[in-house]
């Protein structure tokens, strides 16, 4: 589409590839610097990326500086409250930033960020609709109990103060990765199989359950629980009412008091040790955590729930201090991050990229047919750093993409009434 004075990027105006890619080149030539200035000026660019230990890999900085003309410094905040307090505190020390749905209410109309035209991202049109439209392949609408992708994904306007539930020119930015959560089981323990959330207040697995320490992973799960279990009912166990959150928060504390969770974990190691241990045998977990089990020569599981999965993303935004070449570089920085390697080496962990066809292109037969396509591995599957994650014959647990992310009871979420949940949370925990 056409970029017009109306749309053009908040701070950076017309970019200089974006002029030489059009038609006005020759017009808009005195704009800019002689291109050899300019390509001694690129070199002296660094881009700060700041995020989590699942984005800022070592390996993919040094792609990223391989492939790129400016330089690209990731740096790993040691949790998400200390990224979020720099963002909000220290805003001009990073230049972009990638964070989950769980806090992305957080960040609107707060100027510390600033969107992105649909015209400036190269793959809008190849991103998986969850993002662009909040639907499946299908059509069909998916979920919106939860933070969904669609609630935080398009910004009203230029301004940058509301999201937008329908498609405008305004992204709030560029979708990484996402993924379909449910479940880690140890089958050797249990004996039969677990395809209900019931099963985690089952009280057959008294002691040996745990939940993650968070409102917006822990609770979700222990709703899906209770609603399965028909302890309580809800409108939007997504986006609870204070009610719900009391009847919630109180069901969970008689569980507690019963003896039922075994513990509450933080961190991925922490969830892999409880599993590996056999300390618990059924517990909130992530898919990567469940590989690493399984890696230990455990046997553990993480098969798809009747009631749906809990779905998550990751999101990549520039900051609002950003302008001129240094924001043509932070934007091509985006864009690299989504044209197909670095997607591919994330894919390995278990996580899907937003634009699966640059990915493929990036990833064996054998691995994109076992992430992705739901296949039998024809070989030994690695994870990114060449460790053996599956043996030939297995298939992931749940199946192909969209027989996982097509099946999304809840996402993770940030509700209206956090403040509240997270006092009652802490009420549950001190039981």
């Amino acid at each position: 589409m056409t970029q017009t004075d109306k749309t053009k990027p908040k701070a950076g105006g017309l970019s200089r590839r974006s002029v030489l890619r059009s038609g006005a080149a020759a017009a808009a030539a005195s704009a800019f610097p002689a291109p050899m200035l300019w390509a001694q000026n690129i070199k002296d660019i660094k881009i700060v990326h700041v995020g989590q230990s699942y984005s800022t890999i070592p390996n993919i900085a040094e792609k990223a500086n391989e492939d790129l003309d400016f330089t690209v410094e990731m740096q790993t905040a040691p949790d998400l409250t200390t990224q979020v307090n720099r963002m909000l505190s220290q805003p001009k020390s990073l230049d972009v930033t990638d964070v989950g749905n769980t806090t992305l209410k957080y960040y609107v109309g707060r100027g510390f960020l600033q969107p992105l035209n649909v015209s400036e991202y190269k793959y809008w049109d190849k991103t998986v609709p969850l993002f662009t439209s909040g639907t499946y392949p299908s059509g069909e609408k998916a979920s919106m109990q939860g933070y969904a992708p669609i609630k935080a994904q398009y910004y009203t306007g230029p301004d940058a103060m509301e999201y937008s539930l329908e498609p405008t020119e305004w992204l709030v930015g560029m979708p990484l990765y996402y993924n379909a959560d449910t479940l880690g089981i140890r089958p050797d323990l249990i004996g039969r199989p677990i395809d209900s959330w019931a099963g985690l207040l089952n009280p057959e697995f008294s002691g040996k359950v745990a939940l993650q320490d968070g409102t917006g992973v822990g609770v979700p799960d222990a709703a899906m629980a209770l609603e399965a279990m028909g302890d309580v009912s809800y409108v939007d166990k997504g986006n609870m009412t204070r009610e719900e959150i009391d009847k919630t928060i109180e069901k969970l504390i008689e569980y507690k008091r019963d003896g039922h969770f075994r513990s509450f974990w933080t961190n991925f190691d922490q969830s892999v040790q409880l599993m590996a241990s056999g300390e618990v045998v059924l517990q909130s977990m992530w898919s990567p955590a469940v590989t690493e089990v399984r890696t230990r020569g455990v046997e553990c599981v993480y098969n798809g729930m009747k009631e749906g999965y809990r779905g998550w993303y990751i999101m990549m935004m520039p900051m609002a201090h950003l302008e001129g070449l240094k924001r043509e570089c932070a934007i091509e920085y985006m864009n690299w991050y989504n044209s197909g390697w670095a997607g591919a080496f994330i894919s390995r962990q278990g996580f899907y990229n937003s634009v699966p066809e640059n990915v493929k292109s990036h990833m064996t037969e054998n691995e994109y047919g076992y992430w992705y396509e739901g296949k039998p591995a024809t070989e030994a599957v690695l994870n990114p750093f060449g460790k053996v994650m599956e043996e030939a014959g297995v298939v992931r647990d749940g199946g192909a993409l969209w027989d996982r992310m097509g099946n999304i009871g809840i996402w993770n979420t940030l509700m209206d009434e956090d403040r509240y949940l997270v006092r009652r949370w802490q009420d549950f925990l001190a039981a």
